[in-house]
């Protein structure tokens, strides 16, 4: 019955006899290694054996399966090392390797299979290996509800045994009856598949591209898979209705070969529930279950319409791909944290109408300029910027203004290596300040000290500013003459170049000074304020004078214009 459910291509031909070699040899310390090569179809691997380990073997055959003693070449004491000696022996044992693979031609004796490796490179040794392992421990792993990890390599034996509708033991051993796999992983609610980057052992098998199916599994409640190709994963979709947590990284090119693998088959297909506006050729069930997907570490250069399977989905992790642009979340309902950090991404625009309700963004590692689309992520409370191109210290008013925000971080951008760049960036968040974590750091007392004194400088500023333009708007309505300013020092007044924004002293044309209507000389609390009827100037306090020079009277280190 499970054999049927898998569809790994054309019906399979009979399997090439498998061969052993002796290639070659060499001297370790005073004694000699000789190298074998074994290949099983496609398959071949190198192993290395000294002659002593072909006579164990030798005696063990005798005893167990009677085979003729002579078979094997016999000991030499004297010259055994001898170039001549070791040539003819590897001639001799790779005859006997051969007549023993001949004398077994579907499943080999058990030390012999371990002899050759067979349970780490070939079909029935892994399955027969796994087996074993799972009599011998398969009830205490399910009770201890651990992370059972199995290689690419294993599910592919097993996958291929299932799909030769062997009997199930064929070794006449009960402990390798393959039904002890089929019994586990029916059962097995934690499961991690891990491949290789480059061939596995001393083989030319290529764990990543090798094609295995997953439908064995019934109970899965958690899926790691990395370095495995997604295209040739079969059967994960039937864990749907259970799957809580699923992470497949270094293996995918897209997110539909993951969520959505029978999609290639259908011209236009929808997730099961919606309302259907058009014609389509297939309803695709959701993963019901899943509430977190870590698809970090692929090469997924966009976020298509697969999302729409996954709706129950709050934690999704698409790290270290080639995405673009923000796109098809809106979907996400319940999405609350997503990793979006070492992207392609170079605009945030209208990114708010497809994160609503994200409490953790990760945007570290992009190409990012400009943060205006992040303003209206009410509900945002931490959000990492790092490794970016963020330049303009006004880039942070966009997010200065969200309610909720706690952590931020804004370490290896441009703008990070102004003086003063952590004030300068606290104190666009105004009065939440102090609820502020920026760059992992808490904000200490004497930061806000000096946001307090920023903060003011800008108040100032802004008045000043304010009030510069309402006096030129009233001097441009009365056409009153400019009025010499007048420094405060010991020294005689000098006169003081004419100023658009503030209005000066008349005098008249004998030099004689007249009584200004108005005049703006003094200053309170850092406040410019009119001086109107006075018949002499009042002394220009000190606040004052720091603010025309442009210098803060609280820290002569600031300038007023910062």
């Amino acid at each position: 019955m499970a054999a049927a459910a898998l569809s790994f291509g054309p019906e399979r031909e009979a399997e090439p006899a498998k061969e052993a070699r002796v290639v070659g040899s060499e001297l370790v310390d005073t004694y000699t290694v000789y190298i074998i090569q074994v290949t099983d179809g496609n398959h071949e691997w190198t192993i290395k054996h000294r002659y002593s380990d072909f006579h164990d073997l030798h005696e063990k055959l005798v005893a167990e399966k009677k085979i003729d003693r002579t078979l094997l070449p016999p000991k030499k004491i004297i010259g055994k090392n001898s170039r001549s000696l070791v040539e003819k022996r590897e001639k001799d044992l790779e005859v006997y390797l051969q007549t023993l693979l001949a004398t077994f031609p579907d499943v080999a004796p058990r030390v012999l299979a371990h002899f050759l490796h067979f349970h780490f490179y070939e079909i029935n040794g892994i399955t027969a290996a796994l087996a074993e392992e799972l009599f011998e421990k398969g009830e205490q792993l399910l009770g201890a509800g651990e992370v059972f990890a199995i290689r690419p390599l294993q599910l592919y034996a097993v996958t291929e045994q299932l799909q030769q509708g062997k009997p199930t033991c064929a070794s006449g051993d009960a402990k390798t009856d393959l039904g002890h796999i089929l019994d586990f992983t029916c059962r097995l609610r934690y499961l991690k598949v891990s491949g290789t980057e480059g061939p596995f052992g001393t083989s030319n098998i290529q764990e990543q591209l090798l094609p295995f199916d997953l439908s064995i599994f019934k109970s899965l409640h958690q899926v790691e898979i990395s370095h495995c190709d997604a295209k040739h994963i079969r059967g994960l979709v039937t864990s749907k209705p259970t799957l809580a947590t699923m992470s497949v990284r270094f293996s995918a090119t897209s997110m539909k070969e993951v969520l959505v693998p029978e999609a290639s088959e259908f011209d236009e297909w929808e997730p099961e529930g919606t309302a259907l506006e058009g014609p389509v050729t297939a309803i695709i069930p959701t993963w019901q279950a899943l509430t977190t997907l870590d698809l970090s570490h692929n090469s997924i250069s966009e976020i298509d319409e697969s999302v729409k399977l996954i709706p129950k989905i709050e934690y999704l992790d698409l790290s270290h791909n080639g995405v673009l642009v923000v796109d098809n979340l809106q979907h996400l309902y319940n999405l609350v944290h997503l990793d979006l950090s070492y992207n392609k991404l170079s605009s945030l625009e209208g990114v708010h109408t497809k994160l609503g309700n994200v409490k953790t963004l990760n945007l570290a590692g992009n190409f990012l300029e400009s943060l205006s689309g992040l303003h209206k992520l009410y509900s945002l409370v931490n959000l990492d910027l790092r490794d970016n191109r963020i330049e303009q210290l006004e880039e942070v008013k966009s997010i200065g203004s969200l309610p909720c925000l706690e952590r931020v971080a804004l370490l290896n951008n441009p703008l990070s290596i102004i003086p003063d760049y952590r004030t300068k960036v606290l104190s666009q968040f105004g009065e939440r300040a102090s609820e502020i974590c920026l760059d992992d750091a808490a904000t200490t007392e004497k930061e806000l000290d000096t946001v307090e004194v920023l903060k003011a400088i800008q108040k100032a500023k802004d008045v000043k500013s304010k009030l510069s333009n309402t006096e030129k708007k009233v001097g441009e309505d009365t056409r009153l003459p400019a009025a010499p300013c007048v420094r405060p020092s010991s020294s005689p007044p000098a006169a003081a170049p004419a100023s658009a924004s503030l209005p000066q002293p008349i005098h008249s044309n004998q030099g004689t000074a007249k009584t200004p209507k108005y005049c703006i000389y003094g200053t309170k609390m850092g406040c410019l304020f009119p001086w109107t009827h006075g018949r002499t100037p009042p002394l220009i306090c000190p606040l004052s004078v720091s603010i025309f020079k442009g210098l803060s009277p609280l820290n002569p280190g600031i300038r007023g214009d910062e």
